[in-house]
């Protein structure tokens, strides 16, 4: 096992991966934008394909809406094979489309938010981290997101595998070409067109940063921790029918929860644990269980109406003993605050917990979720540290509450070092996320 933190790792792990694999390679992403990072990837899976390597790549379909004719002419070489899991079937029509949506809501709302990747069967990585610049740090990201994902090896990926097919089967998971039966996309083009990304000015820029920061092949083969003490959680595919054919995994996280004796430390984008999960952290602290938490401030945040919901929780959790840091490093000049999107779970100094699972409701109960559980001290070490780093007051401000009103401890020039609100969040910002607040939508964001 070994952790990428780091997100020039990360993309330099899933690139060095296609690029020596020899038989096989499984991808399932919730998200894969056509950026420079997404396409640099495109390109290392046609590149193993022309060698021979079978390449199956599921995405929800929710995110690839608008950019299908990429994705069909992918899919027109003989060895790779793209399917959307639970696509709309009207394409390239908006109100079709949107119609579609709104009469099966129900059905539409469910995504599968799971990523991993797996080389050949023997290498799998699995985290938080989607396909596009954001995640992997390239210099045309607008705002760089802190992430994290776990690479394994060894005979527990044959349990990704069987995840992956799970789900590659499922009756949700159709083929791109049976959603555009008459579309057919000429090679000579697309070729062009991806010769032309990976050409590009920006393309070879990040390549280069790529190369200086990371040697070749050494995320594959150097800093491995050995381990027999892992788990794969995995929501079970027919989640998706809104099925119990067995546990989901909101259940093995209450119960992970539950296990700990002294300190549970969370990092998560969005925080709704909902009337269930607060009454779980409040038993926790009262048993003297110190619970800390680093998430999104809203002057960082990428989703205000998630931020909404969770200031719902914000005090209780404070009034029963947490510690709360929200997440706003300055931001360069030219460029939007990062954004914390890893997903971890430390729970005290034994156990830690890598995937795609938001500590909200729409992870518990509606989207379908992957991560991984191990046992492993020089990684949990990582994690801490990366939690260190994130609540330290050069990037997060510490939230406190005195009878009843919050305050922000704030270390930034020209701002005071406690304020009443939101620091650096503009008052439309706050009054839209006091708003959603107040709906009883907590469920769907």
């Amino acid at each position: 096992m070994k952790l990428l933190l780091d997100n020039t790792d990360a993309f330099a792990a899933r690139l060095q991966s296609a690029t020596h694999a020899g038989r096989s390679l499984d991808l399932m992403y919730y998200i894969w934008s056509t950026d420079t990072a997404g396409w640099l990837l495109i390109d290392a899976l046609v590149k193993a394909a022309d060698r021979g390597v079978r390449i199956r790549l599921l995405l929800d379909d929710v995110n690839v809406q608008g950019f299908d004719r990429t994705f069909l002419a992918l899919t027109q070489h003989p060895l790779i094979d793209v399917r959307l899991f639970n696509p709309t079937r009207n394409r390239g029509h908006a109100v079709r489309r949107l119609a579609e949506m709104l009469l099966g809501l129900a059905r539409f709302n469910r995504r599968m938010h799971g990523k991993m990747w797996i080389a050949d069967g023997r290498l799998a990585i699995i985290g938080g981290r989607n396909i596009g610049d954001t995640y992997f740090s390239s210099n045309t990201a607008i705002r760089n997101s802190v992430d994290a994902d776990v690479m394994l090896v060894g005979a527990k990926v044959t349990e990704v595998s069987d995840v992956f097919d799970s789900y590659w089967n499922l009756g949700l998971s159709l083929p791109i070409v049976s959603l555009w039966p008459a579309f057919r996309a000429s090679p000579r083009a697309f070729s062009k067109r991806r010769t032309r990304h990976i050409s590009s000015a920006a393309a070879r820029k990040f390549m280069s940063q790529v190369q200086q920061g990371v040697p070749s092949e050494s995320l594959l083969s150097k800093g491995l921790f050995w381990t027999d003490r892992v788990q794969l959680l995995a929501d079970p595919p027919d989640k998706a029918y809104d099925r119990h054919t067995i546990p989901w995994m909101d259940t093995a996280i209450t119960a992970i929860l539950e296990s700990a004796e002294t300190e549970v430390k969370m990092i998560t984008p969005y925080f709704v644990p909902g009337s269930v999960g607060l009454a779980g952290f409040t038993r926790l602290m009262a048993r003297g269980v110190k619970v800390s938490l680093v998430t999104n401030a809203l002057s960082a945040t990428d989703m205000i109406t998630v931020y909404g919901a969770y200031r719902h929780f914000r005090g209780p959790l404070l009034a029963a003993g947490a510690s709360i840091f929200e997440f706003s490093k300055p931001a360069a000049e030219g460029r939007r605050r990062d954004v914390v999107h890893s997903k971890v779970l430390m729970i005290d100094d034994r156990l830690g917990m890598v995937g795609s699972l938001n500590f909200d409701l729409r992870s518990a109960y509606i989207n379908t979720e992957l991560g991984l559980l191990f046992e492993a001290p020089p990684l949990l070490a990582e994690l801490r540290a990366m939690f260190h780093t994130l609540s330290s007051p050069e990037q997060a401000y510490q939230v406190t509450q005195t009878g009843g009103a919050l305050h922000w401890a704030v270390a930034r020039p020209q701002l005071p070092v406690v304020m009443t609100v939101e620091p650096e969040a503009g008052w439309s910002t706050r009054a839209v996320s006091w708003l959603v607040g107040q709906l009883p939508i907590q469920k769907y964001l």
